[in-house]
């Protein structure tokens, strides 16, 4: 069985699958998520990524088991290269969702958040532990943790590496919801129907929208939904004909 399994479909599905280290992620995991994200991208069908885990676990983070014994060079070379992995998850132009069971810590946790929707289980656990490892943040999570939680809290929380059980998760925002684990699956294919009724060019349009509002003006806000709405509209004129 492959470490990272993609199961294509109008609502596409990447799971992780190394539930004996509870979904970690080592080299071969990454380049299969990365040829998966493509092809989804590149799926004309794909409405919707889903994210999960097998075996009651999100992911772990990255696979540590045999150490750290790269140099710092090899090391920043590989950050690089799972950086434009999770860049692609980031700007993905379809919604995507992690359906969040178990843990979700180190860069499990920042794939988790790094996703448009999360919706967790009430057994999630969160957590940025790289300060347990001596290490600091990453999977783009120093950049998403302060826009969901602010400057403080998200300090905190990287500096001491504690585990955010479900309670607090909702409290902080780091989940849309969080339902009993029995009705995770049901609740997710629920979304994912809803998800992959809007059109195409109004979901895009709408992520690109919010994503882009963290680095625009007002007044640019006002004219990039101008821009949109007009490419929406040119797109359900063409579908109706």
């Amino acid at each position: 069985m492959p470490p990272v399994r993609w199961l294509p479909g109008r609502v596409t599905r990447i799971v992780f699958d190394r539930p004996h280290v509870r979904n970690a992620l080592d080299a071969e995991s990454w380049d299969l998520l990365g040829e998966a994200l493509d092809g989804f991208a590149q799926d004309p069908g794909a409405r919707v990524l889903v994210l999960s885990g097998a075996g009651g676990a999100f992911c772990a983070g990255a696979d540590l088991s045999g150490g750290i014994n790269a140099s710092s060079g090899q090391v920043a070379a590989k950050m690089r290269e799972i950086a434009s992995i999770i860049v692609r998850l980031h700007t993905l132009p379809k919604p995507t969702l992690a359906q969040v069971d178990g843990a979700a810590v180190g860069v499990g946790m920042s794939l988790a958040l790094g996703c448009d929707l999360v919706v967790a289980s009430d057994r999630v656990r969160f957590g940025s532990v790289f300060s347990r490892h001596g290490m600091t943040p990453d999977g783009g999570l120093s950049w998403l943790l302060p826009r969901i939680v602010g400057s403080h809290k998200a300090k905190e929380l990287a500096l001491f590496g504690r585990i955010i059980e479900s309670a607090e998760a909702r409290e902080l925002g780091l989940a849309n919801l969080i339902v009993p684990a029995g009705e995770l699956e049901a609740v997710v294919g629920e979304w994912c129907e809803r998800l992959a009724a809007c059109a195409p060019a109004a979901a895009s349009g709408t992520l690109d929208l919010i994503d882009g509002a963290w680095t625009s003006t007002f007044a640019e806000a006002l004219e990039n939904e101008a821009a949109a709405q007009q490419h929406a509209v040119a797109e359900l004129r063409r579908v109706r004909r």
